[in-house]
């Protein structure tokens, strides 16, 4: 079943047409195009995970991601490429962020330092103490299916997340997201959470985007066809105590519309042009023609009442 909107979006004789189906795409992946700054997170910690709705870790995603080091000025001061950016250590398991981290608080037992975790966490702590922060770009491509991703430093032992930030409380994840879309770009598109801020002062949470995306095909003029993705977006924050054992995060919570919609440009033909402009070449003469004859009307009126006037 098909339904056609007709909306008249770009002057110049050409418009756009939106068709809206039932979307029948399967065993497509779906490309995540990110671009986020972490001012207050440095990139050794900074970590991105994914999972589909069956609460399985996607452990075979082509990614292609880079993390920044940026000083406390916002300049690059280091690079490092990672195509294993997801975190493939993980088991499969439900990935809801009230389980991060749970398991080992619930079950203490001895854990020993080696020298390269004592390594990491100096150099964690003195890039804190440096103002060292993060960005994060690059494409993850996810299975077509209803998940999340996040940002977040779930990678880290509790206990060396512990040692590195004295406790949950203490990890900010203020964050700015330059770019997040799900396909390329089309002319007219909108993504709504591009050039988002949310910076935390004096406080620590959770930020959940709910995002709703809705499989779209743009067709130009020339016949070419873009497959894409537009989204709407609603968000939450859930602030942290010093008695949650959640860690901090950014989830990006997604889901897919069963409707897909084509969006079609047509260039006006000439004859529309000769009938638009002849409505409006009629509508003048008729607005005109009513203006003389009110103006005719009240000179008129004027005139008798003045000659009236004169002959009492």
């Amino acid at each position: 079943m098909r339904f056609l909107v007709r909306r008249n979006i770009c002057c110049r004789r050409r418009n756009r047409e939106h068709l809206m189906s039932v979307d029948f795409k399967r065993g497509e992946t779906l490309p995540i195009h990110i671009n986020m700054t972490f001012p207050s997170l440095p990139c050794d910690v900074a970590s991105v995970d994914a999972i589909d709705l069956s609460g399985k870790h996607e452990v075979d995603l082509d990614t292609n991601i880079w993390k920044l080091r940026l000083n406390s000025h916002g300049h690059i001061i280091g690079t490092e490429y990672l195509s294993d950016l997801v975190e493939k250590q993980h088991t499969t398991r439900n990935h809801d962020d009230k389980e991060h981290h749970d398991g080992s608080a619930k079950k203490p037992h001895k854990f020993s330092f080696d020298k390269d975790a004592e390594n990491m966490i100096n150099k964690v702590k003195k890039a804190l103490e440096n103002g060292e922060g993060c960005r994060v770009y690059g494409v993850l491509d996810v299975q077509r299916v209803a998940g999340n991703f996040h940002i977040s430093v779930h990678a880290l032992n509790i206990y060396v997340a512990q040692m590195i930030f004295g406790g949950a409380t203490h990890v900010n994840v203020s964050h700015m997201i330059h770019d997040l879309s799900f396909g390329p770009k089309y002319p007219g598109l909108h993504n709504p959470l591009d050039d988002t801020v949310r910076i935390l002062h004096d406080t620590s949470g959770t930020f959940k985007y709910y995002v709703k995306i809705v499989p779209t095909e743009y067709r130009y003029i020339s016949k070419e066809v873009l497959p894409t993705n537009q989204f709407s977006v609603s968000e939450y924050f859930s602030p942290m105590n010093e008695f949650d054992r959640t860690w901090p995060a950014v989830y990006f919570l997604y889901d897919l519309s069963p409707i897909t919609v084509a969006i079609k440009e047509e260039r006006r033909s000439f004859l529309h042009f000769i009938t638009r402009l002849s409505a409006v070449l009629g509508g003048t003469f008729a607005l005109t023609g009513m203006l003389d004859r009110w103006m005719y009307r009240l000179i008129k009126a004027l005139t008798t009442t003045s000659a009236r006037g004169a002959f009492q």
